[in-house]
């Protein structure tokens, strides 16, 4: 018996387009809000303060698709010049439970956190959304920009992070791939007030120092903080009209857990919007802010699109069990 083994450069050369992930993922909410997958709540341990490694398992009946990701995020890495997100994912057979792929897992991580995003705004911004604010830029930052420029037309990029070189290097790089006018910012709150969609995509942290206050989000703005409630304060978060989130069951684990002190209570899953179970935007004027956690689900979904190009493309090295 043998395995295929995908190397991070395997992965990345595959590059499975960021329109084809958003689709999938929407199959995929789909069939969650029917109750049609089976995804547990994703355990860890935390070898480091705010820092986590999670066993990540879900099943997806319709995609045939089983298997569990093993990922880390180390917000200290940084300073050591090694990637905040890492890890490993592996895909099962779901006739014989036989591990079929090894991958790393950090390209998928970024590209479906991107794409549940796009998703989310697609279902609950306004359609004429155009400007977007990101605040933390980087690879989630980058993925989160692209995701949305495949859903809507934007136009105005404004994005900050605490260090102004990393936020100008943005700015540059994104300008020029997306064609997109992206201006750099020194002050958080120009990259909230007036945009249409705002991203946080800080390191997750449980005791928060948040810089979002009440009032800058604007009336009928749509967020997706993809860093829990890391940058958003509780009177920010509480000005909304709707709270959402990827999974409810996984929000009020962590909620346990001593994470969301301040955050109200969820409306809905994606699943639940996407299924037509529950109503998202009614109007133009609601704030609405969804709060993604990046669920098993997603990467499980996005995990066989790679696998199959692997083995079509020839790509990656053949181990035995």
């Amino acid at each position: 018996m043998e395995f295929l083994y995908l190397s991070k450069m395997d992965v990345k050369l595959i590059n499975i387009p960021m329109i084809q992930i958003i689709n999938t993922l929407e199959y995929m909410f789909k069939e969650k809000g029917k109750e049609l997958v089976e995804m547990p709540p994703k355990p860890g341990v935390h070898t480091q303060p705010d820092a986590f490694i999670h066993a990540m398992p879900a099943y997806i009946p319709s995609l045939n698709a089983a298997g569990v990701k093993w990922v880390s995020g180390y917000p200290e890495n940084q300073k050591k010049g090694l990637p905040y997100i890492t890890g490993l994912l592996i895909l099962n057979d779901v006739e014989t439970g036989i591990p079929l792929c090894v991958m790393d897992c950090t390209w998928i991580t970024a590209k479906r956190t991107g794409a549940a995003t796009a998703l989310a705004a697609k279902y609950l911004a306004r359609e004429n959304s155009h400007s977007v604010g990101i605040i933390g830029c980087g690879v989630q930052g980058k993925s989160n920009l692209e995701a949305l420029s495949n859903i809507f037309k934007v136009e105005k990029v404004i994005v900050y992070d605490i260090y102004p070189e990393i936020s100008e290097g943005f700015a540059r790089e994104n300008r020029e791939t997306l064609d997109i006018d992206i201006e750099s910012t020194k002050e958080p709150k120009k990259a909230v007030d007036g945009m249409d969609i705002v991203v946080t995509c800080g390191p997750i942290l449980k005791n928060p120092n948040p810089v979002i206050e009440k009032g800058w989000l604007n009336e009928g703005s749509f967020a997706s903080p993809v860093d829990f409630d890391s940058y958003w304060t509780g009177g920010a978060l509480n000005e909304a009209d709707k709270i959402m989130t990827d999974d409810t069951n996984q929000m009020n684990y962590y909620r346990e857990s001593g994470y969301f002190k301040e955050t109200p209570e969820a409306y809905a899953d994606l699943g639940e919007i996407i299924s037509k179970k529950k109503q998202g935007r009614i109007n133009n004027k609601e704030r609405i802010i969804c709060i993604n956690l990046g669920i098993a689900l997603e990467d499980i979904t996005v995990a066989p699109l790679v696998y199959k190009k692997a083995l079509e493309l020839k790509i990656g090295k053949k181990l035995p069990l």
